[in-house]
């Protein structure tokens, strides 16, 4: 298949699951093999034990850490879309933790993560486990921040312009 066919079918199954698309995805798909790596990423997330609020709001998080503007404007729209507040969505993009305790222990999680490269402590993981995210979240974050990470270093380098959809939600 030709990197044009191989586009053409990505561009269009993105269309049909977000209705238009993301400039996110004009811009990764200057390489189809990125974009498919992080298509089907996401999709494997689906199935992950992390609930879609606790997911965006690592994607949020991640995002402000990486100043990704694109994908900032992009979960903040998402983000809303699964319910959470505005007043939460603020404060993850402040850099403070929200009210939600299941939301703060995601994004503190992830932050934990980021900072440390990974290498949490013992204490560290009793406390993430206690807050309610025991191994199998803690390394599902991690997949989120690795996934969300390839579109933030891909805006970046490919100054990808925030859709108009998304720039209402900022």
């Amino acid at each position: 298949m030709s990197v044009e066919e191989k586009n053409k079918e990505i561009l269009t199954a993105v269309k049909e699951k977000f209705g238009f698309i993301p400039n996110l995805f004009r811009t990764l798909s200057v390489s189809p093999a990125v974009a498919e790596v992080y298509l089907k990423a996401n999709a494997a997330m689906e199935g992950a034990s992390i609930s879609a609020a606790e997911t965006q709001a690592v994607n949020l998080a991640v995002s402000a850490e990486n100043s990704c503007k694109y994908c900032v404007a992009a979960h903040t729209a998402m983000c809303k879309m699964v319910g959470i507040e505005v007043s939460e969505i603020e404060l993850i993009k402040a850099g403070n933790l929200p009210e939600d305790k299941a939301l703060a222990t995601a994004v503190r999680a992830a932050r934990l993560i980021m900072e440390k490269k990974g290498w949490l402590t013992d204490d560290e993981l009793s406390d993430l486990e206690a807050n309610g995210a025991g191994r199998g979240k803690v390394y599902e974050i991690i997949a989120l921040i690795g996934i969300k990470t390839i579109a933030n270093y891909v805006n970046h380098v490919g100054k990808t312009v925030i859709d108009p959809e998304f720039t209402a939600s900022t």
